[in-house]
This record gives structure tokens, C-alpha cells and sequence, in this order.
């Protein structure tokens, strides 16, 4: 465990949080609290919830028998119903729940009213996912409701007014009213959830599910708590606020929650997030050494292998799932991402609609299939896969751009533009949303537009190296030949810097312009050193000798280079043939077009 907290520590921003570390003055209390949520959580069948309080609980360190905390006090209905909710809990347990809401029917206690109501919210959800399976293709889910819905609604609805709903009540009601599309109803219940029970994660991570802006997080009242540093860290994390969750959980760390795995795999998938590949992936592989047999995450984990291509890795990934668990919806997509690698589209979609059969609502099964769809061609498909991983979760940007690149195929910019928008919206500093957009105003003949988002992408730190060379080829195609000698050069100087291997056609495309460029100044030296970098190239090896020879014929003839014409600032020398001495000008302002 010291390796990977070091591996984490490594990885983090120095900047701290202010303000959070008060909150956590008495880790023990907060072990005490973490042990006493887990049993409630279990004992209504909320097992998730009683997972990520064991699992936060076990990283902190161990209390002594005296001061572990007693089982909660039994009331007189809880006696009553005893012995219907042991019976009926032995029912849940085996997924019975029919069998389970009805011993349960007409009992008073506050526990076992909850697992009535929930026993029949699961029925309905179970039976809404047989019916899909058998009758449905995985791209029709949304057609299959829950029955059971609208009468869990009216029930719970009166027991709220009357008030005589428990935290873990409220979150059900919740989780009713979100399923029922009354977002609104559903977010100020879940904060009232929190109020009365805040050491429920269930309530927190579906309020997380709920919040689509920083701006809606502003106006929520939540309760000052401990648990809503997790909160927050988590909300920035799915609102893309990467800088900000780090640090939330960099504080988390320092106040004591070193050795939780599920902190440190939050901050993996926020350096994925920001595709900071090597970053996440050292976090995911010490992770793995801690927590062998984790299989949480492990799809983002293998989207990271996917991107750097490490098949033998992903192979291995994959096969190791599959002992541990064949039918989690992680273990398919991980299965879907490794045959997507080797180029197999029809197994990989096969694996991510068996992950949407096992999970209808699991994001990253949508959206992964999405793309086999885009692989195959079948752009009818991709888009209703897209629209389903944006049904689950309005703020998942691949879904959005996914549909803009769908759109862009059949040739209908003015979707493409709304989609790369709504792309570029939850992701503002991604270069590839920006070229996106920049590529589509081109289409649509807003130069202006374009030349500005192409600027932009530059500026946020362009990912494929392309704005810049779009944005010269714009300025070419309005004879704007000062701007787009700039953009070229400047490409190239990045190029270079970055020490990449120089294969694509792009380079041979800047030299040859700034050739012909420097050629029209009557910059003879600059004109020869582009026009021999020409030579290195297949494409423009032709042109370049052309423009050498007639060079040196200039010169023969007695033309001298000119020193009146302004050009923009010139290759360095080390990518200067002979090294040719260049003249250093001013570069260009182009404020003109940074929006």
C-alpha cells in the first residue's frame, strides 16, 4: 500500500484545499460513524452503499473493542416486526422479492417498511429488464418502463408530506421520482436525504447523477458535513473539473484517507479524464497490485491500454476479469475493448450490448458501442447508441461528439455543429472538440468562426498537432499568405520541439508554402533551406529540387535577396539547411482572431 500512495502522492498538485482538514479532526468518530452506515445500509439491502462505507472504513486504522459501536437500539415496531423481516430479508437476499414485499406487507417499523418498498421497486426493475432482454434488441431499452413506478410514487408521496419518511426513505423516493423523469422533485429530495441521513452515500451519488453545471451545484443547500468533501470531489470529477477534484482528494489523503482504494481510483480516472495517459495508467497498475481481484474502474482502465494500444496488456486484463467474474458489465467492455483492438467490431459491439443486457443504464457500454457502430458503418445504430449513453448521462461528452462525427458522415453540418457544441461545452478546454467545431463552421462558410475555434485549439494545447495547420490552410484559402506562413512555422517549430517522428504529409505541406512563400518575398536563403527540407520528403521532393534550381539560377543572374519585405519569424537553426543564417522578425499579432 506505501508503493501506491507514493505513486499517488507523486502524481498530485501541491495545492491544498482550504478549509476541508477541520472536518476531519476526530478520524475515529469517523470510523465509528463509517462501521455504524455500512450495517444500516446492509441490513435494507443496500449493498453498494454498505460496500463504499466498509471499504472507506477499512482504510482508516483499527479501533478497539471497546470502542467499536453497539448495534442500533431495537424500537417496539422493530420487535413486532421481527420475525417478518428476518424472513422476508433471507427472501431479498435471493433475489425473491415478491416473495419478500409480501411478508412484509402492513409492518410498521421504519426498516422493515423500507425493504417493502424497495423489494417491490427492485420486482418492477427486474421485471422490466426480463421483458427486455426477451422481447427487445439492446438499442430499444428505453421502451420497457417499471410498472410499479407510479404506485410506489403516490405511496411514498403521502408518507413524505405526512413526514414519516427515514433518510434512507427520502433516498427511495428519490430514486423513484429520478426514474419517473421529475428531476427537479428528485434533486430536492435527495438533498433532504442528505440532511437527515448524510452519511448515506446512495443519496450523495445520485444527487452527483443529477447535477449537469457548477452553477446548479451553487444553489444546493447541502448539509456541512464531512461526506460532502467526497461529494464534491466526486461532482468535480463528472463535471470535468479535474484541477479541482484533485485537490479535494489530495486533501482527503493528507487528513488521513491514505489507503483508500476507492480515493485512489477516483484519482486515476481524473488524470484519465484529462488524458493524462501515463499518469493513470502507473495509478491503475499499483492499484492492481493492491486490489487484485477489483474489478470497479477496470473498464476505464482498459479504455487507457486501448488508447497506447499495449494489446498484450489489455489480452491479459481481459483474461483475468473473465476468471473473476465473466458477467460484470466491467469485465464486457474490457472483453469489447480488447476485440475493438484487434480491429473485430462485430464481437466487440457483441460484448458491449451482453454488458447493456446485464446493466441497461452503465454509460460507458453506450457510448463504447457507439463507436463499433461508427467502425462498422452503421450510422442509424451509432447514433441511437450515442442517444442512449445521453438518456443515462447528459454530461458525457464522448456521447455528444460521437454524434457530431455520425452527422459529419451523412453530411449534415448544422447537427454536427449543435453536437460539437454541446461537446465543446462540457469539455471547453479539449482541442479535439475545438478542431471539431472549427472544421465544421469551415464547412458551413463561417471562416471567422472557424478561424477562431482553430486559434483556441491552439491555445488550450492542441492534442493531434492539426490546428494550427487548418488554421494556415484557412488563411491560405482567404490569401492571407503573412497569417498562414506564421501558423506554419510555428507548427513546425512544435513539431520539432516535441522531438515526434515527422512521417505525415502536414510537414511536407508547411515546407513547401513557406518555400514558395519566402520564394515570392525574394528570400532567397529562407526560400533554399524550406525548399531542402522539401528533399527530405516524398511528396515534395519534386518541387523542392524545381525551386532550388530556379534559385540558383536568380542568383546567377545577379538577383539579390530582398531586405524590405516583412516576413514572419523564420525556422530555428537547427532545422535551417547548412545552417543558413535567418533574419529574426516580429511575429504577426493574431489577437484578430483569439476569441
Amino acid at each position: 500500500m506505501a508503493a501506491l500512495v507514493s505513486v499517488v502522492a507523486a502524481s498530485m498538485p501541491s495545492v491544498v484545499a482550504p478549509g476541508t482538514c477541520s472536518d476531519f479532526s476526530d478520524l475515529r468518530e469517523i470510523k465509528k460513524q463509517l462501521l455504524r452506515i455500512a450495517g444500516l445500509s446492509r441490513e435494507r439491502g443496500l449493498q453498494h452503499s454498505g460496500k463504499w462505507a466498509s471499504e472507506l472504513a477499512f482504510s482508516l486504522a483499527p479501533l478497539p473493542l471497546s470502542e467499536l459501536p453497539p448495534p442500533p437500539p431495537l424500537t417496539e415496531e422493530d420487535a413486532q416486526d421481527l420475525d417478518a423481516y428476518t424472513l422476508a430479508k433471507a427472501y431479498f437476499d435471493v433475489k425473491e422479492y415478491d416473495r419478500a414485499a409480501h411478508f412484509l406487507r402492513g409492518c410498521k417499523s421504519q426498516k422493515a417498511y423500507f425493504l417493502y418498498m424497495y423489494s417491490r421497486y427492485l420486482s418492477g426493475e427486474k421485471k422490466k429488464d426480463d421483458e427486455t432482454v426477451d422481447s427487445l434488441g439492446p438499442l430499444e431499452k428505453g421502451q420497457v418502463k417499471n410498472e410499479a413506478l407510479r404506485e410506489l410514487r403516490v405511496e411514498l408521496s403521502k408518507k413524505h408530506q405526512a413526514r414519516e419518511l427515514d433518510g434512507f426513505g427520502l433516498y427511495l423516493y428519490g430514486v423513484v421520482l429520478r426514474k419517473l423523469d421529475l428531476v427537479k422533485e428528485a434533486i430536492d429530495v435527495f438533498v433532504e436525504a442528505t440532511h437527515i441521513l448524510p452519511l448515506h452515500w446512495g443519496a450523495w451519488l445520485e444527487l452527483c447523477n443529477l447535477i449537469t453545471d457548477k452553477e446548479m451545484l451553487k444553489f444546493l443547500s447541502l448539509p456541512d458535513t464531512w461526506m460532502k468533501e467526497f461529494f464534491l470531489a466526486h461532482i468535480y470529477t463528472e463535471l470535468q473539473l479535474i484541477e479541482e477534484a484533485l485537490q479535494k482528494y489530495q486533501s482527503l489523503i493528507d487528513v488521513g484517507f491514505s489507503k483508500s482504494t476507492y480515493i485512489i481510483s477516483q484519482i486515476a480516472v481524473a488524470y484519465h479524464n484529462i488524458r493524462d495517459i501515463d499518469k493513470a495508467l502507473s495509478i491503475f497498475n499499483e492499484l492492481r497490485k493492491q486490489d487484485p481481484y477489483r474489478i470497479e474502474n477496470m473498464d476505464t482502465f482498459s479504455n487507457l491500454l486501448y488508447v497506447r494500444s499495449m494489446k498484450p496488456e489489455l489480452s491479459y486484463l481481459a483474461h483475468n476479469l473473465c476468471e473473476i467474474d465473466k458477467y460484470r458489465v466491467e469485465t464486457c467492455c474490457v472483453i469489447g475493448n480488447y476485440y475493438s483492438l484487434r480491429s473485430q467490431h462485430e464481437k466487440a459491439a457483441l460484448y458491449f450490448q451482453r454488458a447493456l443486457k446485464l446493466n441497461p443504464r452503465y454509460l460507458g457500454a453506450w457510448t463504447l458501442m457507439g463507436h463499433e457502430y461508427m467502425e462498422m458503418k452503421n450510422t442509424s445504430a451509432a447514433i441511437q447508441a450515442y442517444r442512449h449513453a445521453i438518456e443515462v448521462n447528459k454530461r458525457d461528452y464522448r456521447a455528444w461528439y460521437g454524434l457530431g462525427q455520425t452527422y459529419e458522415i451523412l453530411k449534415m453540418p448544422f447537427y454536427c455543429l449543435y453536437y460539437y457544441r454541446r461537446a465543446h461545452q462540457l469539455r471547453p478546454n479539449d482541442s479535439r472538440m475545438l478542431v471539431a467545431l472549427g472544421e465544421c463552421y469551415e464547412k458551413l462558410n463561417q471562416l471567422v468562426e472557424a478561424k477562431k475555434c482553430y486559434w483556441r485549439a491552439y491555445a488550450v494545447g492542441d492534442v493531434e498537432k492539426m490546428a494550427l495547420v487548418k488554421l494556415a490552410k484557412l488563411h491560405e484559402q482567404l490569401t492571407e499568405s503573412e497569417q498562414a506562413a506564421q501558423c506554419y512555422i510555428k507548427y513546425i517549430q512544435d513539431i520539432y520541439s516535441c522531438g515526434e517522428i515527422v512521417e505525415h504529409l502536414e510537414v511536407s505541406t508547411a515546407f513547401r508554402y513557406l518555400a514558395q512563400y519566402y520564394f515570392k518575398c525574394k528570400l532567397w536563403d529562407e526560400a533554399s533551406a524550406c525548399a531542402q527540407k522539401c528533399c527530405s520528403f516524398n511528396d515534395t521532393r519534386e518541387e523542392g529540387k524545381a525551386l532550388l534550381r530556379q534559385i540558383l539560377q536568380l542568383r546567377n543572374q545577379g538577383e539579390t535577396s530582398t531586405t524590405e519585405i516583412s516576413a514572419p519569424f523564420f525556422l530555428p537553426a537547427s532545422l535551417s539547411a547548412n545552417n543558413t543564417p535567418t533574419r529574426r522578425v516580429s511575429p504577426l499579432n493574431l489577437s484578430s482572431v483569439t476569441p
